[in-house]
């Protein structure tokens, strides 16, 4: 099955429910041994990539992230615009929720004109490496005042064997209660749908947001790589 394809078969119930019960929801599988295999061996290739980030120089936690430049490699591509149209009918039900609605478009073309009209046209997608000692702390991936609520991390090694540790953390803010945590179980080629900021929530008294943000817990062997699908662009 094209890579497309299975991007784009989600269960739109199941994803719905996940969301408002959690704000979050894998999809097993997505990508093949293979597929992943490709995409970590990848990484040490500079053409593919606008920018490096090291972690420890801006607080961010230990580690490293490449953004892709464009044009985005194909499966990146692929990914990105066969997951909007889905989670675009999510976006749109959720902002009607949380108010003032702001109508998502349809296509991923349409929303990323929508960037670059507020000055937002630096490819987002990025893969991110860990090794012994590295973390994520708890963050949120907005990147300008347009952004789109969803986003989709796969996990691109497998744990136990490439790696130790790095549980994949979100934590929930709820108005006037504790914050909730999520430790979240992935394999490798599972992908995470998840919400990049806030989500809506159904109370005794009504519709109540949340706010979410997200990181990755101390890696205690080996190495672990994360591709990550935004949907908007960056100023």
């Amino acid at each position: 099955m094209l890579l497309a394809n299975r991007a784009a078969m989600l269960d739109q119930t199941a994803l719905a429910q996940n969301m408002e019960e959690k704000g979050w929801h894998i999809l097993p599988r997505l990508l093949g041994r293979d597929e992943c295999a490709a995409l970590r061996s990848a990484y040490g290739d500079d053409a593919r990539y606008r920018s490096t980030v090291v972690m420890q120089r801006h607080g961010f936690g230990r580690g490293e992230y490449r953004y892709f430049r464009h044009p985005l490699p194909d499966p990146i591509a692929a990914l990105r615009a066969a997951f909007y149209p889905p989670l675009a009918v999510l976006a749109n039900q959720w902002a009607a929720k949380l108010g003032p609605p702001t109508p998502y478009p349809a296509e991923h073309a349409t929303f990323l004109a929508q960037c670059a009209l507020a000055g937002q046209s630096r490819p987002t997608p990025l893969i991110l490496r860990y090794g012994a000692g590295d973390y994520n702390c708890l963050h949120q991936d907005l990147y300008g005042a347009v952004h789109f609520p969803l986003q989709v991390a796969i996990l691109l090694s497998q744990p136990g064997t490439d790696f130790e540790g790095g549980e994949f953390v979100i934590s929930e803010q709820r108005p006037r209660m504790q914050s909730r945590p999520h430790v979240i179980p992935l394999q490798q080629g599972d992908a995470l749908i998840f919400a990049v900021n806030q989500a809506p929530r159904t109370g005794t008294r009504g519709t109540y947001r949340v706010k979410l943000r997200h990181g990755v817990s101390e890696i205690r062997r080996g190495e672990r790589f994360t591709l990550g699908i935004i949907f908007h662009d960056a100023a």
